[in-house]
Order: structure tokens, then sequence, then C-alpha cells
């Protein structure tokens, strides 16, 4: 699965579109950004709530590709600013991130 994907097989809003399209390694699920740091591979989705520039931090240091933000959470113009200048693509879903892992799990795990 591509990150642009995320939009088109699963219907997340891409609110974040400068970025490169890549194949994404996998995912991960945490609301702890330490736990992001120590856990996520590079070039994968993070599934989320966490909406602010830090998110976007942590993604950046650990190479994650694309963040799927949950609960329809609002998005700060400063993390959207910081995402566009690191290349993270970010999705936005009213899903919770039990089904959005679930969601991505079934199409990442089937490359």
């Amino acid at each position: 699965m591509i990150i642009s994907e995320l939009e088109t097989r699963l219907g997340y809003r891409c609110v974040q579109s400068a970025y490169n399209d890549a194949p994404l390694a996998a995912g991960y699920t945490s609301d702890l950004l330490s736990d992001v740091m120590a856990h996520a591979e590079e070039g994968s989705v993070l599934v989320t709530i966490q909406a602010h520039r830090n998110a976007i931090a942590v993604a950046s240091m650990t190479g994650i590709a694309a963040m799927v933000v949950c609960n329809s959470r609002p998005l700060p113009d400063d993390m959207m600013e910081a995402a566009r200048d690191e290349h993270i693509a970010v999705f936005l879903t009213d899903k919770n991130q039990f089904t959005v892992s679930g969601e991505i799990y079934g199409k990442i795990s089937t490359q």
C-alpha cells in the first residue's frame, strides 16, 4: 500500500498533501509520543489522536511517512505547517484508532 491509498482505498481525508508518495513499510498506533519514538518503524504510518506540532516532530525524528489523526480532532495551523515542511502526509478520519489500525493492517499485511 502506498501513502495516497490511505485516501483512495480507505477513505481518510488528506489534509496535508505535500509529501512523496511511497510504499508504507508498517503501521504504528500510539498516543504516547515517547512510545512512538522508541518503537515506530521508518516509512510507517502513525495512527493517533495527537494533533499538535510535537507529533510531527516525533514523526520526523523516527522517519514516519504519514499520520492518520482519528476522532476528527482539530488540526492546528502550526501542525500543518510543520507537516508540510517535513513532507509528512496527514490524514483525518472520524473513526477511532482501533478501527483505523485494523483497516490499515489489513491492507499493509497483504502486500
